[in-house]
């Protein structure tokens, strides 16, 4: 790649991302929503089912990896949403005639999708602090915590938008993601797994969700630290590289 084409793709994927703010911005109800919902979602299992659960310690320290984890999924389908908006709108032939590429818009949306929900994850350990949450992780493990929901995050919004791209509607990827938003809650980030069925406790045990919130928990709260970042850390870069590949190839054929 030549340095006048490496300059062109840098600005180009810098006017989707500012794009992608601006669409993100300019949509009320869901900017509302995605500030309201870690705030919402803070209390209601705190104050509604806190005091049903038994874990080993209060369950507000418990429970916030995953609260985190459930917003980033609600999260994930503004990104679904406003990729299969922009795949039936036309808009894709007005950037054609202007030669951007598809990398470009795709990761103008992703790179949107993860300011916002990092956005609101600061909200949700906000609002923790707020109802009595307390962790007594220095800096470094604090790093690691948002290191570790930063590349979640990252795949979580890659899978978003290759959902995006293989829908046919937003109405669609509305419908998918909002399955996908419920995986947290068949992992260990509400209840300790082992009071789940015995037939749903592998699932449970052995999937993206649970490793992350494990990593989160460990990170912020104490206890086996590095047994638990590294199956977070690979099933995250795993759906990045199968998510990002497949959105590409996705967008290609449909924009072909």
């Amino acid at each position: 790649m030549s340095e006048r084409t490496l300059v062109r793709a840098m600005a180009d994927g810098r006017t989707m991302i500012i794009r992608s703010f601006r669409l993100s911005l300019r949509n009320i109800d869901g900017l509302i929503t995605a500030l309201a919902l870690p705030i919402m979602l803070m209390l209601m299992f705190v104050y509604l089912f806190g005091g049903a659960i038994r874990t080993d310690g209060r369950y507000v320290d418990f429970v916030v990896p995953g609260v985190l984890l459930v917003c980033v999924g609600f999260g994930a389908a503004t990104t679904a949403i406003s990729v299969a908006a922009d795949l039936t709108s036309g808009v894709i032939d007005r950037f054609r005639s202007m030669d951007v590429p598809g990398e470009a818009l795709l990761n103008g949306h992703v790179a949107a999708s993860v300011a916002r929900n990092l956005l609101s994850s600061l909200l949700v350990i906000a609002m923790a602090f707020a109802i009595g949450f307390r962790s007594d992780a220095n800096l470094a493990h604090w790093l690691g915590a948002f290191g570790i929901l930063a590349l979640f995050v990252l795949a979580l919004s890659w899978f978003a938008a290759a959902i995006g791209v293989a829908v046919r509607s937003a109405e669609a990827a509305n419908g998918v993601t909002f399955l996908v938003a419920f995986l947290p809650y068949a992992s260990s980030a509400f209840v300790p797994i082992h009071t789940m069925p015995s037939w749903l406790q592998g699932f449970a045990r052995n999937q993206p969700v649970t490793a992350v919130v494990d990593a989160i928990r460990g990170s912020l709260l104490g206890g086996p630290i590095a047994s638990k970042v590294w199956p977070a850390v690979a099933w995250s870069l795993a759906v990045i590289a199968a998510s990002a590949a497949l959105a590409r190839v996705l967008f290609a054929g449909r924009t072909r």
